[in-house]
């Protein structure tokens, strides 16, 4: 019941999602391109360090660490088998119309944020919902179902596929994987945002850096086949070329379901993060975030890509291996064994900053019903450490399966807010344009502009 109620889900995920994609793309003239340019140069300013508060840079950094993960080792080796090589492009598609939609639900998540005391901020979502939509049923559906699937769901999966991959390419046990998550999640979650930040911030670029790196060095290795695979990906795409996969139909499928689980633009996750940065004009946020999507579905994702369809065994045993282990043998087949060993601390990489992320969007959740109640932070945090503990050793694809149900449920409810929210996103958006194109470079918001909406005004 579990896996029908799952595969009906996401059907309705991809009929819904894409509409929405080409909808945010189409009445922003194109954002992800007309500000392609200028999400680097943010990100250029975005290093800077308001005292007391959480950078744009830290807080890309942060949505980063969610959105790449297993799923863009394992997940798109999977995409591989079942899709075919068209499935890559399909993912492409999807990524370049979920930069839109993340631009609007990240935006919004900073305009509608709210200041804590100890100097940070908290957005998202549920505040979104609450203070521009004034349903605070539905804020509070969003964060139940927010709580439901990161705070507990995705958590204990990611320490499992950490703890198998360690065993299996270096022999460590499992228990020793389990302290070791223990001790080292433990030390940053109870350091709050600000040092979870501080950890995504340094161990982010590594990883993501790393693995780009490895794969520049296998398409150097394999030059002169890199067009024959891209040809093979668009080829592949429209069914004009049988591969491994159900044809033109799974392609589309497993294209546009990799793309979306592994971006998130639109599930309403990443705008948690999003809020908690310190911007002069939300705009900016939403610009950076929308890179947060390229480099995880663009780059990333094309990474394992590339690393699969550049090795001559997906073509000859792709469909019966398949998953990281596929990932893994790839990478070895090109650079030797050590690259079975490499793919498995990325791996480790990807799923520990996966579960730091997990965390932080369950605290969030868990403060929108509970502000001042440290206590039950407390429970939370030690609650989460022995989940994930116990996750190393169980396999948990019946929790797994649950938490993408209430995944998808959670996505509903974002996108139902930002059908009705778009007029105001539309709003900040030409605020942001008049402002660049009137020659103003740093952008700030002007809180007397938006005095009919019920904004922070400690915030702006």
């Amino acid at each position: 019941m579990i896996d029908l109620l799952n595969e009906w889900l996401g059907q309705v995920l991809v009929v819904v999602l894409i509409p929405m994609g080409l909808y945010f793309t189409a009445r922003s003239r194109f954002v992800q391109f007309r500000y392609l340019g200028r999400m680097f140069r943010v990100l250029a300013g975005a290093f800077h360090h308001e005292a007391g508060h959480i950078s744009s840079f830290q807080a890309l950094a942060l949505s980063v660490a969610g959105r790449v993960g297993a799923g863009n080792v394992a997940g798109v080796a999977v995409a591989l088998t079942l899709g075919g090589p068209g499935a890559i492009f399909w993912m492409w598609m999807v990524g370049v119309m979920g930069m839109a939609t993340s631009f609007f639900e990240c935006s919004l998540a900073q305009l509608y944020k709210r200041a804590e005391p100890d100097g940070t901020y908290r957005g998202g979502p549920a505040y979104y919902i609450q203070r521009g939509l004034k349903q605070r049923w539905l804020a509070a559906l969003f964060s139940a179902l927010l709580f439901v699937t990161f705070g507990f769901g995705f958590p204990a999966v990611q320490s499992f596929t950490m703890a198998s991959s360690l065993e299996d390419a270096f022999g460590v046990p499992t228990v020793a994987t389990a302290s070791a998550i223990v001790v080292v999640v433990g030390l940053v979650i109870f350091g709050g945002i600000k040092r979870i930040a501080q950890v995504a911030e340094l161990v982010v670029p590594f990883m993501a850096i790393g693995y780009f790196a490895i794969t520049i060095v296998v398409i150097g290795l394999n030059l002169s086949e890199v067009p024959r695979v891209i040809m093979l990906i668009v080829e592949n795409a429209f069914g004009f070329d049988s591969a491994v996969g159900g044809g033109i139909g799974a392609a589309i499928v497993y294209g546009v379901r990799r793309g979306l689980f592994s971006n998130e633009a639109g599930l309403g996750s990443a705008p948690n993060v999003a809020a908690v940065a310190h911007v002069r004009h939300p705009a900016d946020q939403g610009v950076v975030q929308s890179l947060s999507v390229f480099v995880d579905t663009i780059v990333m994702c094309s990474c394992t890509a590339f690393i699969i369809l550049l090795s001559g065994l997906y073509a000859t045993d792709g469909a019966n291996i398949g998953g990281v282990t596929l990932t893994q043998l790839a990478l070895a087949e090109h650079v030797g064994e050590w690259g079975r060993q490499f793919v498995s601390v990325a791996l480790v990489l990807f799923t520990f900053t996966t579960i730091i992320y997990n965390y932080y969007l369950g605290e969030n959740a868990l403060n929108y019903f509970s502000e001042e109640n440290r206590r039950l932070f407390f429970v939370y945090r030690v609650l989460m450490l022995a989940l994930v503990a116990w996750g190393t050793a169980q396999d948990l694809g019946s929790v797994f399966a649950f938490a993408d149900i209430t995944m998808s449920l959670l996505a509903i409810v974002n996108l139902t807010a930002l059908v009705l929210l778009a007029r105001t996103g539309l709003r900040l958006m030409a605020d942001y344009d008049a402002k660049i194109a009137a020659g103003d470079q740093e952008p700030a918001l002007r809180a007397a502009d938006y005095a009919d909406l019920d904004l922070d005004d400690r915030v702006w």
